[in-house]
């Protein structure tokens, strides 16, 4: 069963998160803790999701860790922020995370996102 590890902190997305990767027959793991989502890239995730304003784990700093380590850097990345932050989305970027997206553009895709086809 592919495992997705979702960075963040917002019961909300973490709730549709954790519904559609139900449906898919994911298993989605819900940190708000850098430390915390260091051990779980241990466990090779299939897609790490970020809230990029989930200030308690340091997404940014996060992803440059986890890109910088040859064991986790493969691993594809979906950030998500408001749609007003573009400069928060072009840091992410720089930082190595796959694909940063709004918010809303995000919510709309999440299915396509999990199932690793969003995108293509």
């Amino acid at each position: 069963m592919s495992r997705v590890l979702a960075v963040m902190s917002d019961l909300f997305f973490a709730a549709k998160i954790n519904d559609e990767a139900k449906k898919l027959g994911m298993t989605a793991v819900f940190v708000k803790d850098k430390a915390v989502a260091l051990e779980q890239l241990k466990t090779h995730p299939a897609l790490v999701i970020f809230d990029l304003n989930c200030v308690s784990a340091d997404p940014l700093g996060l992803i440059e860790a986890m890109k910088r380590d040859p064991e986790t850097a493969a691993i594809p990345t979906v950030g998500f922020v408001s749609h007003v932050q573009t400069d928060v989305k072009q840091k992410a970027q720089q930082a190595g995370c796959g694909t940063a997206l709004a918010r809303s553009v995000f919510a709309q895709n999440l299915r396509s996102i999990l199932e690793g086809s969003f995108g293509r």
